[in-house]
């Protein structure tokens, strides 16, 4: 097999077999692939497209590259779930306990953040102690022990895909439907859950930035899902606007614990809900509206904050925190940003207000950036709220007062005040089964 015919092949339209995507993956992973021709390739991909069937073959393969997660010693439908990325997005720290609480095992492999996108594992470290590295058999026992685990990505999950994302990054091959797809299935399916539930978020915080584009990538993941023998459901929600009011670690750590304690903003309690009902529904505990139900109660009764503060201790953090969780951040120091003007917040960009929290130190520019888990910005009004000419619309929390003018700026930027109130849109735009 030669890989010019490949290339001639997806560049002529034509669909590539299973024994082809194969061998290309193989390649991929044992660098007997010229990057040259790779990035010949994934240009013809960009034009030309994949089929459901090439993108499922293609993924299964890089899921296949590396090591992959063995969750059989764990009794039950393990559950996971992934977002595409967003601004104030901890949902993973109120679903997880959730899930955990109401009998679905959650053994949970997450990222960090980079740019103006949080990740999961900075929130989680913010707390004293927390380890998110723990060796494979620990990870396991955790979750058999105590229904439920959250770690940092570790191993040589789908290494065909970091080869792959890394030539995709700078030959101008990002912006594909089945290779992002490929790239975000692989992963999951490596991880080994038997259920996956994808948050794909559309609008200015999110790589999607409509609903219908949102929807089409959700499609595609679910398809491949199904055929690598996985459970699936995606549920497409609002990043035009950031999810909850603390954007940061400490302080998005300190509103999950809000949440799980019946309290916190509706909008982050509403997608928690709609994701964590999925997330039940596909671990076989009911119908949709009983799943719901049984989050509820979980909140209601205390036993979904009691299973984080399990997790939390079993993986050395201190649990203790999570009683005063505004101790994570109430070291930073703390400057208002004011309306310049009254009216109604029309827009909010969640890109921009991520990136204010990014220059705060709440965030990293580059892999090597250190974070500073008190950093980030609680948002007092949001869109469709009105506001006075000099009411504060936001408080910046930080250990670099350096960086405060940039970001009063930055995030001045991303609010339109109008002298309308502006059409509501809706947190859930579509759910697919």
């Amino acid at each position: 097999m030669r890989m010019i015919d490949l290339i001639e092949k997806k560049k002529a339209g034509k669909a590539l077999s299973e024994e082809e995507l194969r061998w290309l993956i193989a390649g991929v992973t044992d660098g007997s692939l010229p990057d040259y021709q790779l990035s010949a390739f994934l240009m013809a991909v960009i034009f030309r497209g994949m089929t459901h069937q090439e993108t499922a073959w293609m993924t299964d393969a890089m899921a296949k590259s590396g090591d992959q997660v063995d969750l059989s010693s764990i009794d039950g439908i393990k559950v996971d779930k992934h977002s595409t990325g967003g601004v104030g997005d901890k949902t993973t720290l109120i679903l997880a306990p959730i899930a955990a609480a109401c009998g679905a095992p959650v053994a949970k492999m997450s990222g960090r953040g980079l740019g103006h996108t949080g990740g999961t594992v900075d929130k989680l470290e913010a707390i004293p102690g927390y380890q998110t590295s723990l060796d494979r058999e620990t990870f396991l026992e955790n979750v058999r022990r105590h229904g439920i685990c959250v770690v940092g990505q570790s191993g040589n999950l789908a290494p065909a895909d970091k080869k792959l994302y890394a030539l995709r990054d700078v030959t101008g091959t990002v912006d594909s439907i089945p290779l992002i797809a490929a790239s975000i299935m692989s992963k999951k399916i490596a991880a080994g859950a038997d259920g996956i539930v994808l948050d794909v978020k559309c609008g200015s915080g999110a790589f999607m930035k409509t609903p219908e584009d949102a929807a089409t990538l959700a499609r595609e993941m679910v398809e491949i899902g199904w055929a690598c023998g996985r459970k699936m459901a995606a549920v497409i929600t609002n990043m035009d606007i950031p999810l909850g009011n603390f954007v940061g670690n400490g302080l998005e750590v300190a509103e999950a614990v809000a949440v799980l304690r019946g309290q916190g903003p509706e909008d982050l309690k509403e997608v928690c809900l709609t994701l964590v009902s999925q997330m039940l529904t596909l671990a076989g505990k009911g119908t949709e509206e009983e799943c719901r139900i049984l989050a509820e109660k979980a909140i209601a009764d205390g036993s979904a904050f009691q299973k984080l503060k399990e997790m939390v201790k079993a993986q050395g953090g201190d649990d203790s925190v999570l009683e005063h969780p505004e101790c994570l951040y109430e070291k930073a120091k703390v400057f208002a940003v004011k309306a310049p003007a009254g009216g109604w917040v029309q827009k909010m960009d969640a890109e921009g207000i991520g990136r204010a929290s990014m220059l705060l130190g709440a965030g990293r520019e580059t892999k090597e950036d250190l974070i500073d888990p008190a950093a980030g910005i609680v948002l007092l009004k949001k869109t469709g709220q009105p506001v006075r000419e000099g009411e504060t619309l936001a408080k910046l929390y930080t250990n670099r007062p350096d960086r405060v003018k940039a970001a009063e700026k930055t995030l001045l930027e991303s609010c339109i005040i109008g002298e309308k109130a502006p059409e509501k849109l809706p947190l859930v735009f579509d759910l697919i089964r």
